[in-house]
């Protein structure tokens, strides 16, 4: 993430370019020809913005999948986007560690009302900073008031020096604690990377393991989500995947595929667009937190009026984003964007109608660009959630 703006929005977002070739679309249990057409249509049209790979996948009811890509995954050569490629999960992760975190609180292993302080003594603190204020929960809804301060590239410069840096999450987490809090803890929302690296510590502390192995252990193994992986410091990504582009600012564009994630300890995972639709499913399913805590997980709150230029109506629950739908009702998702990657999600109520789109381009270089690709990419959700227009079940 390359600006305060975006650190806070979990975004990195870039590239208009030039850009060759799109692909058709695949669907080994295709649904509807009214569906599959919609959303060929949609993924082209993010494609037409100047994104140079895209790829989208539905899950119906029944199972049934349809799945489209258009665009290339590699500007030189031409090759097209594998249609279930890998890709960087960024911030979506943060819903893997927030299962965790309730899923511990069903077991009786901490309480959402419990404080930083007490698992991490004397981390929080300075220049107003005090864990003893702050609670698990503030922390999992942006509520904390902790400010971010996440390293991040502003020019191809400054990714080619600084792409193999890698930070722990003390030092992530030292960064913070020289900024004033945004607002007293309870007060506000902001988004805060922060306040999730400071979740993966409490895993740790309360599990004795580091917050990766217990998602492996909790929720990837028992889902079979093979496909999903913490990569730790690897800068690179398992094959086949799109290759990853963002445009810094005009004639300023990279391929910044490699490279290490700046909170490579909890949120260094890569997945597919399968096993991301099947986590989303099981979660809201209820197959991975008892229904108390899935309720839990639903209490929203608002977000700020930055953050609803991208989600309209949108609004925050514990590691969980709500927003509303066209057709009436409201579904729930969690985007991510790193490295180039840009990827949104969303999942009916009962988890039985999933979409997820990722794209292998980032328009970043302006706040219309950004927007635009946003809005684009939720039209598709929205479409694809609609559809037959099931967004109750």
């Amino acid at each position: 993430m390359t600006s305060t703006r975006r650190k806070h929005l979990a975004l990195a977002l870039g590239i208009a370019a030039l850009l060759t070739a799109e692909a058709g679309t695949a669907a080994a249990q295709p649904q509807s020809p009214t569906l599959e057409r919609r959303l060929r249509e949609d993924t082209r049209a993010i494609h037409a913005l100047g994104v140079s790979g895209v790829q989208a996948r539905t899950i119906d009811p029944d199972g049934r999948q349809t799945v489209a890509t258009s665009g290339t995954a590699d500007l030189d050569t031409g090759r097209p986007v594998p249609p279930d490629g890998y890709f960087r999960m960024a911030s979506t992760s943060k819903t893997l560690i927030a299962t965790v975190v309730l899923q511990l609180e069903a077991e009786g292993r901490l309480s959402l009302d419990g404080t930083v302080d007490h698992w991490l003594p004397g981390v929080v603190d300075g220049n107003g900073n005090d864990g003893r204020r702050i609670t698990v929960r503030q922390l999992l809804q942006h509520t904390s008031g902790l400010h971010d301060d996440v390293p991040g590239y502003t020019t191809p410069q400054e990714y080619y020096e600084q792409r193999h840096y890698v930070y722990s999450s003390e030092q992530l987490i030292a960064r913070a604690m020289d900024h004033a809090p945004d607002f007293p803890p309870g007060e506000g929302w902001q988004y805060s990377n922060t306040g999730y690296i400071l979740l993966a510590a409490i895993i740790h502390r309360a599990t004795g393991h580091p917050a990766h192995q217990e998602i492996e252990h909790r929720i990837l193994r028992p889902l079979a989500l093979d496909r999903t992986r913490w990569g730790g410091t690897a800068s690179a990504l398992p094959r086949p995947h799109a290759n990853a582009y963002q445009l810094f600012g005009p004639g300023a564009r990279a391929d910044v595929t490699d490279q290490i994630p700046v909170d490579h300890e909890n949120l260094s995972f890569v997945t597919t667009t399968g096993d991301e639709n099947r986590f989303l499913r099981a979660l809201l399913g209820g197959r991975l937190l008892p229904r108390r805590q899935l309720a839990e997980m639903k209490r929203t709150v608002p977000v700020n009026a930055e953050v609803q230029q991208l989600w309209p109506g949108g609004r925050y629950g514990l590691g969980l984003v709500e927003r509303p739908l066209s057709c009436g009702g409201t579904y729930w998702s969690h985007e991510g964007g790193d490295g180039g990657y840009i990827t949104l999600n969303g999942v009916t109520p009962s988890g039985t109608r999933s979409v997820v789109v990722s794209m292998s381009e980032a328009r970043g270089d302006s706040l219309d660009h950004i927007l635009e690709q946003e809005r684009a990419a939720s039209d598709l959700v929205d479409h694809a959630l609609c559809a037959a227009n099931v967004n109750a079940r």
